[in-house]
C-alpha cells in the first residue's frame, strides 16, 4: 500500500508494527466496512440494521465526497447495479465505475478541481425529486474535497483563510465553524439542496469526538452555528481573513444571507445517517491482526489528541510500565492509538504530526526501551497531515546522534532525518479516512 513500505519495514519489529498499521487500515476500508454493514434483501437496502425499501422510490442517486467516496460508490453499485439511476462523488482516490462519476478533486488542501467536481455534486442534488432516495457519502477529506465557495468569495480566499486558521492553533471545530459559513454545500447545505427527496448518508469519520456534523463539515447535516459565531471565533484568534470574507461574513450575521440550517429545519425530516467507520474500526482490525501475531494488546485510546511531541513521550512511557513491570500487560505487547495530534508548519509538504510523533518516540527509546520496541505513526488516508509523505516507522537505531536530533524534531528538518535512516514512509492513497494510527510493539523485556 505505501511505495515504500518493504525497506522501511526492515526489522521482526518494524514488519509487526506495519503489519498491524496496514489491517487498520483495511478495516476502515470501503471494502470490509460496506461488506460487513450493508446488504441488499428482497428488495429492501440494510444500512447498520435500518432498511429502507428501494420500491418505494422513483430513482436512486449517489453523491457526496471525501478520501472514500470512490471507494464506497464502487462498493454501492455492487450491491444495487442498475436500480442505481446515476450519481457523482469528488474524492482524491479514482476508482473505475459504471453509473456513478467519480470525480478528482484536491486534497489535503481545496483547488480548482475539487470546486468544478463540487459544482456537479451540486447540479445533481437540485435536479432530484420528492420521490427520489439519495444516498450521500461523506467521509474525512470531504472538506477540502467538497469546495464551493459563497458567489462573493473566492478559491483563493477559501485557501488563505484555511491555511491561516490552522496555522495561528484554531480547533477543527471552530475552523468548520467557518468553512461551513463560507460554503454553498457544508453545514447541512447539501441536504437543502436535496429536499425534499430522502436522504441517507452514509459516514466514515475522521473526526475524534465521533460529531457526525464535524465529518467534511457535515454537508448533509443540521448546523446550529451562526455568522456571529464565526465572526466571534475570528476575532478570538486575532486572525485577519481576506476582505471579500470578512465583508460576507458581517453581512451574514446583519441578516443578508441565510443562515445554515438548523435541527428543527423540515429539510432534515427525510434525513438519516450512518456512521460506518471510526478510528476505533481501524483500532479493532490492528488489534486483531497482533493477536494473531502473538502479542498481547491494549488500546489506549481511539481520541489521541494534544501535541504531537509531547503526546509521543507519554505513548512510549505507557510501554515503558508494561516492559518494565507488566502493567496493564505484560511484554510482548502492542500498545495501539488513535486520533489526531498537532505539529507546527501546517500546510508543510515536508512535516506533518506522524513523523514528528515518530522521532519524539524514538528519542525516547534511546533513552529506555533500546533494542526492544519499533513504532509505526501513520495516517489511515496514506497522507501524513498535509506533506506529502505517510508517516514513519522508528525503532531505537533511529536516533544515533541525539544533538540532531532534537535539533529537528517538529521542524521541518524532521523528514529529512527520518528518510535519512530509512523511517520514512512515502505518501499514497489508501481508500479510506478514521484518523492517524499509532502502533508500538515492545518485545520481552
Amino acid at each position: 500500500m505505501f511505495p515504500n513500505s518493504d525497506s522501511v519495514a526492515n526489522s521482526a519489529l518494524r514488519e509487526t508494527a506495519m503489519k498491524c498499521a496496514l489491517a487498520s487500515i483495511n478495516a476502515a476500508h470501503p471494502r470490509s466496512v460496506i461488506t460487513d454493514k450493508v446488504k441488499i434483501d428482497d428488495g429492501l437496502l440494510e444500512i447498520d440494521d435500518i432498511s429502507y425499501y428501494l420500491d418505494d422510490y422513483k430513482n436512486i442517486y449517489v453523491t457526496g465526497g471525501g478520501n472514500v467516496a470512490g471507494h464506497v460508490a464502487a462498493e454501492l453499485e455492487n450491491l444495487l447495479g442498475n436500480k442505481i439511476t446515476e450519481g457523482v462523488v469528488v474524492t482524491d482516490d479514482i476508482v473505475e465505475t459504471e453509473r456513478i462519476n467519480v470525480v478528482e478533486g484536491n486534497y489535503p488542501l481545496p483547488g480548482e478541481k475539487s470546486m468544478l467536481g463540487t459544482q456537479k455534486v451540486l447540479n445533481l442534488a437540485n435536479s432530484v425529486e420528492e420521490d427520489d432516495l439519495v444516498l450521500g457519502i461523506i467521509s474525512g477529506g470531504g472538506s477540502p474535497l467538497l469546495t464551493a465557495p459563497v458567489p462573493e468569495t473566492t478559491l483563493a480566499d477559501i485557501q488563505k483563510i484555511t491555511k491561516e486558521l490552522f496555522t495561528y492553533g484554531v480547533s477543527d471545530r471552530h475552523v468548520n465553524v467557518i468553512r461551513k459559513h463560507l460554503s454553498a454545500i457544508k453545514g447541512g447545505q447539501l441536504a437543502r439542496a436535496v429536499a425534499p427527496a430522502s436522504l441517507v448518508t452514509i459516514l466514515f469519520s475522521d473526526v475524534i469526538s465521533q460529531r457526525q456534523t464535524a465529518v467534511a463539515s457535515g454537508p448533509t447535516l443540521p448546523d446550529n452555528s451562526t455568522y456571529s459565531d464565526a465572526i466571534n471565533i475570528l476575532n478570538r484568534h486575532e486572525v485577519e481573513p481576506p476582505e471579500r470574507i470578512r465583508n460576507f461574513l458581517k453581512r451574514g450575521q446583519n441578516g443578508a444571507h441565510p443562515e445554515t440550517p438548523t435541527s428543527d429545519d423540515e429539510i432534515f425530516e427525510r434525513v438519516s445517517c450512518h456512521t460506518l467507520a471510526t478510528g476505533r474500526t481501524a483500532l479493532e482490525g490492528a488489534r486483531k491482526k497482533a493477536e494473531s501475531l502473538g502479542y498481547n494488546t491494549h488500546i489506549i485510546t481511539s481520541r489521541l489528541r494534544g501535541d504531537a511531541q509531547e503526546i509521543a513521550k507519554a505513548f512510549v512511557a505507557s510501554g515503558e510500565d508494561c516492559y518494565f513491570s507488566g502493567v496493564p500487560i505484560e511484554t510482548p505487547v502492542v500498545l495501539l492509538a488513535n486520533g489526531q495530534t498537532s505539529t507546527p508548519s501546517f500546510g508543510s509538504e515536508e512535516l506533518g504530526q506522524n513523523q514528528t510523533f515518530a522521532l519524539s518516540a524514538a528519542l525516547e527509546f534511546h533513552e529506555s526501551l533500546n533494542q526492544s520496541a519499533a513504532l509505526a505513526s501513520i495516517g489511515t488516508d496514506g497522507i501524513d497531515g498535509y506533506s506529502k509523505y505517510g508517516g514513519a516507522i522508528v525503532d531505537s537505531q533511529s536516533v544515533t546522534n541525539l544533538h540532531e536530533a532534537w535539533k529537528v524534531v517538529g521542524t521541518d528538518k524532521t523528514s529529512e532525518f527520518l528518510a535519512k535512516n530509512g523511517d520514512l514512509l512515502e505518501g499514497t492513497t489508501t481508500g479510506t479516512n478514521v484518523n492517524d494510527i499509532h502502533v508500538l510493539v515492545i518485545d520481552d523485556n
